[in-house]
């Protein structure tokens, strides 16, 4: 338990921000994961999906949720999955 007051005010800023990234972190797995289900279902909202996709792996990224390079990987899996798609 904390004892100064530094540290019950460091406790309190660790719950914030983890709130924060748990938001956010689920927000971006929800899009990754409808992006996934409707390049299964080749739906033709595939676009605007991938669109909220990226600018919510952009966001996580941007904010330390999800490191740069994990977001950028992600985006690419998605990309080539539509592309696979779109071509047949």
């Amino acid at each position: 338990m904390a004892i100064t007051k530094n540290a019950k005010r460091a406790i309190g800023v660790s719950e914030r921000k983890r709130v924060s990234n748990d938001k956010r972190r689920r927000t971006m797995k929800e899009a990754v994961k409808t992006v996934r289900k409707n390049v299964s279902t080749k739906a033709t909202t595939l676009k605007e999906d991938l669109s909220t996709a990226f600018k919510a792996l952009d966001k996580a990224a941007k904010r330390g949720t999800i490191k740069k390079g994990n977001a950028d990987r992600k985006k690419s899996r998605l990309a080539k999955a539509i592309a696979k798609v779109s071509a047949k």
